[in-house]
């Protein structure tokens, strides 16, 4: 079993340790799943997320490779820039979903799910291989850590610890280099878990320890991977496993089918030639079926495979679904009249609710309003399809959708 850099971390923070792809790896901390995603949604939840594959891309032939192997256009992204991409195969189907970074001009990091990185590291060197030479790949999941910082107080927290250089701007993805503590610190404005005000910090592996104490020392709350899971649901973000690769009947999933691909899979140059694009054109035109969030109104919590029914008709799966806690929120309008009734001068109210969600792949068209009902082990429990679970269109708080 491996063991990340701050697997000490995790032992002295009280983290309950147990397998997640081959690694060792904290599911809770003490406070336990529910108060570490509260704490994340109100302050500041810090996540080791090292155990993700992260690749070094270089050399003349870099850019080419990669407009070749992702779905997303590498020559689209600037220096100084983050974007969502996808690896697809040839019938459409996800190899896996990643995130590329462009920190330098001829740097490429691209970070890959746990499970997934040995397959995508030699599905990329093969395909380097292919091209004939012109590429530098270098594994650097060891040298260089991983730490997620999320939620509304993260950016005065690392403000207050940064002595040198300059936080990205304030724009998803952006990204920037400071220095704390004697580190060197790459920041990207991204996430996993749906917050505003978000960072992923890239640290030498030997700093991660020193590092982490002290963004605890500072106030970050430790987050487990249980919260992870029920802040990217709440949020709908897909999961590998889940809402991307093969679903529970064994069938693959359409990569469009989930609403996040639209943002990682780009198919403006009719030049470019990438690995799936013909059939994610397809895709593109005929995909009648996509995966929807919804929100239980009856009793009870659904889970992954349960069967949708509209009626008498069966009319997909749910690919994730659990309970997941929030703050009930006292809601004033928003400054920036946006419509969604509630904004960043919103605060929380202090009391929580808890409430059963989660995504389902369903047989379209469906819009939000659209009443689902999920087999239970033979009960059926009525659900509402929605548009979205957590609204953080207008940051720096987000709130829950009930």
């Amino acid at each position: 079993m491996k063991r990340t850099v701050l697997y000490d971390c995790h032992l002295e923070c009280g983290g309950r340790l147990v397998d997640f792809a081959g690694w060792h790896m904290p599911v809770q901390y003490q406070k336990g799943i529910l108060q570490e995603h509260l704490e994340t949604r109100r302050s500041a939840g810090l996540f080791d997320v090292s155990h993700m594959g992260r690749f070094e891309i270089m050399g003349r032939r870099a850019l080419e490779l990669l407009r070749w192997v992702l779905t997303n256009d590498a020559a689209a992204l600037p220096v100084g820039r983050a974007h969502y991409t996808l690896l697809a195969d040839e019938t459409g189907g996800a190899i896996d979903d990643a995130y590329l970074y462009r920190f330098l001009p001829e740097q490429w990091i691209l970070v890959v799910n746990a499970a997934n990185t040995y397959k995508d590291w030699e599905y990329l060197r093969r395909k380097a291989g292919e091209m004939g030479g012109g590429i530098q790949m270098k594994n650097i999941s060891e040298e260089l850590a991983m730490m997620a910082l999320q939620g509304p107080q993260s950016e005065s927290l690392l403000w207050g610890m940064i002595e040198g250089g300059q936080l990205p701007e304030p724009k998803r993805n952006a990204l920037g280099a400071v220095r704390i503590a004697g580190c060197e610190v790459l920041v990207g404005r991204t996430g996993y878990t749906g917050e505003p005000v978000c960072f992923e910090l890239f640290v030498p592996a030997k700093a991660a320890e020193r590092l982490w104490c002290l963004f605890l020392e500072r106030g970050a709350c430790p987050v487990g991977l249980g919260a992870r899971d029920t802040l990217r649901l709440e949020a709908s973000l897909p999961l590998y496993g889940h809402e991307y690769g093969r679903d529970v009947t064994g069938r693959e999933i359409p990569i469009l089918a989930c609403p996040a691909a639209k943002v990682g899979v780009n198919l403006k140059d009719p030049e470019r030639r990438f690995i799936g694009r013909d059939a994610l054109e397809e895709q593109s035109r005929t995909l009648k079926k996509g995966i929807c969030a919804f929100r239980v109104l009856g009793k009870g919590v659904v889970r992954a495979g349960a069967v949708v029914f509209q009626g008498l008709r069966e009319i997909g799966r749910v690919t994730s679904g659990t309970v997941v806690p929030y703050w009930v929120p006292r809601a004033v309008s928003c400054p920036h009249h946006c419509g969604h009734g509630a904004g960043w001068e919103a605060h929380f109210s202090g009391q929580t609710a808890q409430r059963a969600i989660g995504l389902a792949m369903l047989e379209g068209p469906l819009g939000a309003g659209a009443l689902i009902e999920i087999d239970l082990r033979g009960r059926r429990v009525e659900a509402e399809v929605v548009k979205r679970n957590l609204d953080n269109s207008c940051g720096p708080i987000t709130f829950a959708v009930v």
